[in-house]
C-alpha cells in the first residue's frame, strides 16, 4: 500500500513541517517535484537543488504556480551538482538544514550497462560528497531514494524487505552499495536516522497537470514513453520481450503513483523526526499489486481512447522479466501507514510547453 496525502491548493499549509527545513536533492525531477509540493503543502520549508541533467527549471515554476504565492516564499532553489563537493559546501553555507531527502542520481538501466563508470561517479561519488557535508554542518536526518531494483530477480514475489538482495546491473549495484554505505555510516555513527526506500515504477501526475514526468531524450520509463507515442512524439512503442513467465508473456512491475511515492517520503522524513533510535531501516513503497506492460498499454489505450502502435523487439540488457512486484510490508517493526490513491490524472504538458492534454492511466 502506498501512503496517501493532501491535495494542492495555494492555502498556509497543514502544519505538520512548521519551523523545519528540508534539503531536497534531485528536487526538479518528476519525484522531487512532487515531493516538494508536498512538503509545502505540509508546512515545510523546502531548498531544492538539481543540475538539470534531466529536467528542467519550468518544473519548479510549475510548483510555485500550484501551491501560490505565500506557500512559494517557503522555497528556494540552488543550482549544484553532487559530485562537486563545492556545490554542496554552497548549498549548506545557506542554511541550516533539519533533513536531506536524496534523489538526485541516473537511473537509466540500460545506460548503466553501457556506462557504468558514469553511474559509480554521479551516484557513489555524489551520495559520498553529500554525506560527508551534512556530516560536517551537523545535519544527520536521510531518507534515501534506492530502489526495488535491489532485490534483482527474486525467487518469490511479492518482495519483503527481508528479501535476499542481489542487484543486476550497474544501476541497481549502485544503490545497493549505497545502501550498505549507508549502514555502515550509521552504524559508526549512531545519532544518525537514515530510511531507505526501495520502489520500482512511479507513474501519474499532479491532479492539476501541471507537473508530470517528461524526461529529456529517450524515455526510459514505460508510461512516458506510452504518452510520448500517443501524441506523435515517438512512432511505436518497442515491447522488449513476450516470453517472460507472466500472464500474458511481457514483463510485470508494481506501479506507484508519484503522489503516493512523494507522500511516502514524507512519511519517512516524519517517522524520522518522531523516532531517535530508528537507525538505518529499509522500507518497500508499492501497491503489492504487478502490472503488465499490455495491460498497461491496454489501460493507457482505454483512458485516452488512442491505441499505440507498437513493436517486439529483443529483450534490453541488464532488465529482467518476471518482475518484481513489491509490496511494502513492515514485518521487522513499525510501518508506514497510509493510503493508496484511486483515480485517473491529466498530465497537462507531456512537453513542457506543448498544449495538448494526455490523460495518463485511470486505475480502476
Amino acid at each position: 500500500m502506498a501512503i496517501g496525502g493532501v491535495g494542492a491548493g495555494g492555502g498556509a499549509g497543514s502544519g505538520e513541517g512548521q519551523g523545519r527545513s528540508v534539503l531536497v536533492t534531485g528536487g526538479a525531477g518528476f519525484i522531487g517535484t512532487h515531493t516538494v509540493l508536498q512538503l509545502l503543502e505540509k508546512g515545510y520549508a523546502v531548498t531544492a537543488v538539481d543540475n538539470f541533467h534531466n529536467s528542467v527549471p519550468e518544473a519548479l515554476d510549475r510548483v510555485r504556480h500550484i501551491v501560490g504565492p505565500a506557500l512559494s516564499a517557503r522555497l528556494q532553489f540552488i543550482f549544484g551538482d553532487l559530485t562537486i563537493k563545492d556545490d554542496l559546501e554552497k548549498v549548506f553555507a545557506a542554511k541550516r538544514y533539519d533533513a536531506v531527502i536524496h534523489f538526485a542520481g541516473l537511473k537509466a538501466v540500460a545506460e548503466s550497462v553501457a556506462h557504468p563508470e558514469m553511474y559509480n561517479r554521479n551516484n557513489i561519488v555524489g551520495t559520498v560528497n553529500l554525506y560527508d557535508v551534512m556530516k560536517k554542518h551537523g545535519c544527520n536526518k536521510l531518507v534515501f531514494s534506492s530502489s526495488a531494483t535491489v532485490y534483482g530477480q527474486p525467487e518469490k514475489v511479492p518482495c519483503f524487505e527481508d528479501s535476499p538482495l542481489k542487484a543486476l546491473n550497474p544501476y541497481g549495484r549502485t544503490k545497493l552499495y549505497l545502501e550498505e554505505m549507508l549502514r555502515d555510516y550509521q552504524h559508526a555513527n549512531p545519532e544518525w536516522r537514515t530510511i531507505l526506500l526501495r520502489y520500482f515504477n512511479p507513474i501519474g501526475a499532479h491532479e492539476s497537470g501541471d507537473i508530470g514526468e517528461d524526461p529529456k531524450g529517450v524515455p526510459n520509463n514505460l508510461l512516458p514513453y506510452i504518452q510520448q507515442v500517443a501524441v506523435g512524439r515517438r512512432p511505436e512503442l518497442n515491447v522488449y520481450g513476450y516470453d517472460y513467465r507472466t500472464r500474458d508473456g511481457t514483463a510485470v512491475r508494481d506501479y506507484i503513483h508519484v503522489v503516493d511515492l512523494a507522500d511516502g517520503h514524507i512519511a519517512a522524513l516524519e517517522k524520522l523526526f518522531a523516532t531517535p533510535d530508528i537507525g538505518c531501516v529499509a522500507y518497500n513503497l508499492g501497491t503489492g499489486r504487478g502490472t503488465t506492460v499490455l495491460e498497461m498499454v491496454s489501460a493507457f489505450e482505454k483512458a485516452y481512447g488512442k491505441e499505440n502502435p507498437g513493436e517486439d523487439v529483443p529483450e534490453e540488457a541488464g532488465r529482467f522479466g518476471a518482475g518484481v512486484r513489491v509490496h511494502r510490508q513492515g514485518r521487522r517493526g513499525a510501518r508506514l501507514e497510509g493510503q493508496v490513491r484511486d483515480r485517473g490524472d491529466v498530465q497537462g504538458p507531456v512537453e513542457l510547453g506543448q498544449e495538448e492534454p494526455v490523460r495518463l492511466l485511470r486505475r480502476r
